[in-house]
């Protein structure tokens, strides 16, 4: 991984147990409620991301006592209602779980405040917030656009309403910030009446639960009114354990339905308040084996006589798991069927415009989308599995990095700015290389004439992996060149070719916008071209991701410079050869004569020579054995030895495929 893309290599299966951490929706709410309550509450298992910093960040800036005991365990000394700190300037990133709630807590208890955010929280709508705010009395103003963040905060003036409508189907955040910021209001009884269908109830009844936990019962009559009455207030409960988070094990649970499993996750159950937790009942309606314990859930995939059968399509009301449902739209690049997602217009106002951008991202995949106001609706690629390589855009959005990665148990894919999981599960991509298998390679790489292509094919051949000549890409890239007249110095039109080179590597031959090329590519003169290509760092990277795609089941053997170094540095086994100048130099010989190619001993030592010497030297990829690769002088082998030994080694890896 690196600040902009993650590889995620095709994956073989998935098992294991990994152990979640806390919600984000409840530790959100947790620290909120805690530093409202009167009293000292310990919070336990709290999860660290970007969301609960900007929600830890804001309550310090009110002045509220939070003392971080050990890595997950915070001591809050409660404010009875009253923050401490009467002016501030709040940012709050692109937390909705924290800028929602403050909004409202804020906006009832009075002060002086704005709060702003990333360019992408003031493009969410508050609007429907605000305006039940200001039916309260509350005095909000809008800083930059109306009916978006940033806002300004004053005190509230004495003769709002004790009812206010809100509603329903913007998001579930505006109706949990209201609730939360209604004790604060103690010599009143408030009643909220809820307009329209309310989605995401189960986050809303999450919000409940939590207040009940520090003592405030909201009556509740059916999912379209609610009140708290007068003389409310939170009360510490002493210590509060938060639960592991329901999202992110929908894509652990995923994961072993896809890849064999089973996969476990640990630290809730199937009683949990969280609504995301019914992400197993979806999986099971999709034909996943899915059991549970009391802090523990666990999938694999469907069992048939003969093996593990495809995923089945399925037709299913999303509005009790809003987040979850995006791992289920990954999924359904490989059911047997179409899948429609429904009721999830509350996906249109998060992070991104999620069903916008599950749709373009799945399209990559070959996957055919169809997409409305409230649904969307996913054909898998046929014929089945015939997914393509993607590489994914991800928005500036957590669940899109998170929920796409499920997509390598199908085909090798890169992830754009994977560091976007930092703002719910920042250990997200540690966790899942520990539960995957990826497809292994085997990486030759070795002196110019020492005979790795040959033997890399041969061993591959033995293996039935698939085989990869790197060096045939470059010298694609410098035929390719050469066809369009592209100066192999030129290093920004030399990286466009690269990138788009329409190749194909089909029944033995090499084609080349759907011409073979297997002699051409093999010339001195694309040689010499392709030797300058290579040392074009612009050129290198633009090919990184290609190669990588070669990477299939059951193994890949990879054959090149800078494969066990760049390429594929977890490769699992890592072959450097070498022959002496001599040796290599009659083999070269050799070659040239067999083409019907004059040449002379002395020129070709002359020549190899200067080639090692410059091979060595230069700035990128340079010619060196990896400090974990076996070496191997080919000087005094055969081909045939050398292959054996190849082999053997091979033979010793735990995980060869």
């Amino acid at each position: 991984m690196n600040g902009t893309f993650l590889d995620l290599p095709q994956m073989l299966g998935a098992a294991g147990t990994v152990r979640l951490p806390g919600s984000k929706s409840i530790s959100n709410r947790a620290l909120l409620l805690a530093a409202l309550a009167s009293g000292e509450t310990e919070l336990r298992d709290v999860l660290l991301s970007d969301d609960t910093e900007r929600m830890l960040e804001a309550l310090r800036a009110l002045g509220v006592d939070v003392v971080q005991q050990s890595a997950t365990v915070f001591r809050v000394v409660g404010s009875g209602g009253r923050f401490p700190v009467r002016q501030a300037d709040l940012f709050l990133g692109n937390a909705g779980t924290a800028f929602r709630p403050l909004t409202a807590v804020l906006a009832v208890a009075g002060g002086d405040y704005r709060l702003t955010g990333v360019a992408r929280m003031h493009e969410r709508p508050i609007g429907d917030l605000v305006e039940a705010l200001r039916q309260l009395g509350a005095d909000l103003r809008y800083a930059g656009s109306e009916g978006f963040p940033p806002l300004l905060i004053g005190s509230p003036v004495a003769d709002g309403s004790d009812l206010v409508t809100l509603r329903g189907e913007v998001s579930s955040q505006f109706l949990t910030g209201l609730l939360i910021a209604l004790p604060l209001r103690r010599g009143r009884t408030t009643c909220v009446e809820v307009l329209g269908e309310l989605i995401s109830k189960p986050y809303v009844e999450m919000t409940l639960q939590m207040m009940a936990r520090f003592g405030v019962e909201v009556v509740r009559e059916g999912w379209q009114r609610f009140t708290v009455v007068a003389g409310s207030a939170y009360r510490s409960p002493g210590v509060v354990e938060v639960e592991g988070d329901a999202s992110s094990a929908s894509y652990f649970l995923a994961l072993g339905a896809l890849g064999g499993g089973p996969l476990r996750v640990e630290g809730l159950g199937a009683d949990s308040i969280q609504g995301d937790v019914r992400f197993a009942d979806a999986l099971a309606m999709m034909g996943a084996q899915v059991s549970s314990g009391s802090n523990w859930l666990a999938a694999a995939a469907p069992a048939t006589s003969s093996g593990h059968a495809r995923l089945r399509g399925i037709d299913l009301d999303c509005n009790a798991i809003p987040d979850a449902a995006m791992t289920l739209a990954t999924l359904a690049l490989f059911a047997d069927g179409p899948t429609t997602l429904r009721n999830i217009a509350s996906w249109r106002v998060k992070e991104t415009d999620r069903i916008s951008a599950m749709a373009c991202e799945l399209r990559r995949f070959g996957a055919r989308v169809e997409e409305g106001a409230d649904f969307i609706r996913v054909f898998p690629p046929t014929p089945a599995p015939a997914l393509l390589p993607a590489v994914v855009d991800t928005y500036d959005d957590h669940r899109m990095a998170m929920a796409f990665s499920l997509a390598a148990l199908g085909v090798p894919l890169r992830i754009k700015q994977p560091e976007v999981v930092a703002k719910t599960f920042p250990e997200y991509f540690a966790r899942f290389a520990e539960v995957t298998q990826p497809v292994p390679v085997l990486a030759i790489d070795g002196t110019s004439a020492s005979g790795k292509g040959t033997i890399a094919q041969r061993v591959a051949q033995a293996l039935g992996w698939h085989y990869l000549d790197s060096g045939a890409l470059y010298r694609l890239t410098a035929l390719a060149a050469e066809r369009a007249g592209v100066a192999c110095d030129d290093a920004g039109r030399m990286a466009t070719i690269a990138a788009e080179l329409d190749v194909s590597f089909s029944s033995g031959a090499i084609l080349l916008a759907g011409d073979a090329v297997d002699e051409a590519i093999r010339s001195e003169e694309i040689s010499r071209a392709a030797s300058r290509v290579a040392a074009l760092p612009e050129v290198r990277a633009a090919l990184l991701f290609r190669q990588r795609a070669f990477r299939r089941p059951p193994g890949l053997v990879a054959d090149g410079r800078d494969m066990a170094s760049v390429v594929f540095p977890d490769a699992v086994c890592k072959v450097f050869l070498s022959a002496s100048l001599e040796m290599r130099a009659k083999r070269r010989l050799k070659q040239l004569i067999e083409k019907g190619i004059a040449a002379n001993m002395s020129d070709l030592l002359q020549d190899l020579r200067e080639r090692d010497e410059r091979d060595s030297q230069r700035s990128v990829a340079p010619m060196q054995q990896c400090a974990d690769a076996e070496l191997l002088d080919t000087t005094d082998l055969t081909i045939e030895t050398a292959v054996a030994q190849v082999l053997a080694w091979v033979s010793k890896l735990p995980n060869k495929g």
